[in-house]
């Protein structure tokens, strides 16, 4: 690939890199606007869309037509830029919770602002702001040098920042941003570079590249900042499928038990996911919980030997090890179901003839409810299973004498 042919797929990706920038920010703004941690960032990648958005080819092309209109746009592209190198360092401060540091991002970049716009003003009448390939630069070296550096500080600064909190968290999530992020930042900080040896030597050996950088560097701050939009939509996705496999066994309990339900069900599988009685967030939650209650009552009319013929019976049909347990519990809740609904007496209290599995217990006792919920998910599908509906105790199942 050549000089050209690289420049032309840089610049191929302008459109869609912008686009993803203001898709970001929008998906992002209500999260971020409520959250001071995620405000310096959410503001560093919305000016930066500003600023690419002035950069577009066609932007710049009707820019060009009227020499005001472009020495204005030229210098707002740049006061915007200045203005994302300053939420930069405000995200850097934020992140280090420094007040004092944080006060010196917003006041050097007010100061940063100022000089750029004095700077111009002093500038012989010019019409564009650019390094040429020949002659000075315009409207100044001074100018440009000011401009150059206030991205290099804030580049620099915030991919150090980043690197090193990525490798210090333990949020699977939040290293994600920082990595995406400070890695879009170090390209934005080689784009600048480029330019400081272009103003200083007048190097253009890198320019090609340029386009790529910049533009590489949009998509990778937006995917920084929609990194927690992913995990949540992962998370959600997850709890849709948990749900949706636990509700055959839910229900089958919640019929026999039905004052474990925390609210009335609803009519079908479907319409519990699409219209969820509860928080979606507390959906599965809520079906772990009131599926434990619901077989810790039927506990009560498992009748003595019960959970040993089930063991056995599960054995018996080449069912993994693995899964035994899952499944010997499916077949005595469809035994205690059937007890329950057929009005037989149970037995309350330290005398029922069973106990939780071990992942029920440690859920029970404090423990990571996902253990459970992946547990009781094994049992739901063996509760269906071919092997579950051909279980039948041998003989009478024996009655316990009621105790009034």
């Amino acid at each position: 690939m050549d000089a050209a042919d690289l420049t032309a797929f840089g610049d191929s990706l302008a459109v869609p890199s912008v686009v993803c920038l203001w898709a970001a920010v929008l998906l992002r703004a209500p999260a971020a606007l409520r959250s001071p941690q995620q405000r310096g960032l959410w503001l560093a990648v919305a000016t930066a869309a500003a600023a690419m958005t002035l950069n577009l080819p066609d932007v710049v092309t009707y820019a060009m037509r009227d020499p005001d209109y472009a020495h204005t746009v030229g210098l707002f592209r740049n006061l915007i830029g200045v203005l994302s190198a300053g939420t930069v360092l405000y995200f850097v401060a934020a992140a280090t919770r420094g007040r004092a540091l944080q006060l010196a991002a917003w006041v050097g970049t007010v100061a940063w602002l100022t000089t750029l716009v004095v700077l111009d003003t002093a500038a012989p009448e010019h019409t564009t702001h650019t390094i040429p390939p020949q002659g000075d630069p315009v409207p100044s070296l001074a100018y440009w040098l000011f401009l150059i550096s206030a991205h290099l500080l804030a580049n620099t600064t915030c991919v150090s920042l980043c690197w090193r909190y990525s490798r210090r968290t333990e949020s699977r999530g939040l290293a994600a941003g920082l990595r995406l992020f400070g890695l879009g930042t170090a390209l934005a900080g080689l784009f600048w570079f480029a330019y400081l040896l272009k103003a200083l030597f007048g190097s253009t050996w890198a320019m090609p590249a340029l386009p790529l950088m910049m533009n590489l560097h949009g998509l990778l701050r937006a995917a920084a900042i929609l990194v927690p939009t992913l995990f949540t939509l992962r998370r959600t996705s997850a709890d849709i499928a948990t749900a949706w496999r636990l509700w055959p066994l839910w229900r089958d309990l919640v019929q026999a038990v039905p004052h474990v339900a925390l609210t009335k069900p609803r009519a079908g599988r479907v319409v519990e996911l699409l219209w969820p009685p509860v928080p979606r967030n507390l959906l599965v939650y809520r079906k772990v919980i009131e599926t434990r209650d619901a077989i810790l009552i039927l506990g009560e009319y498992v009748a003595p030997g019960l959970p040993e013929l089930a063991r056995t019976h599960v054995t018996g049909h080449g069912i993994p090890e693995q899964r035994r347990t899952a499944a010997a519990l499916a077949c005595v809740l469809k035994e205690a179901r059937q007890a329950k609904l057929a009005g037989r007496p149970g037995q309350p209290g330290e005398d029922a003839a069973w106990e939780l599995p071990a992942a029920m217990q440690t859920s029970a006792e404090g423990g990571d409810l996902d253990d459970e919920a992946r547990f009781l998910v094994d049992v739901a599908r063996a509760y269906g299973s071919p092997s579950t509906t051909d279980f039948t105790p041998l003989g009478p199942t024996p009655q316990r004498p009621h105790t009034p």
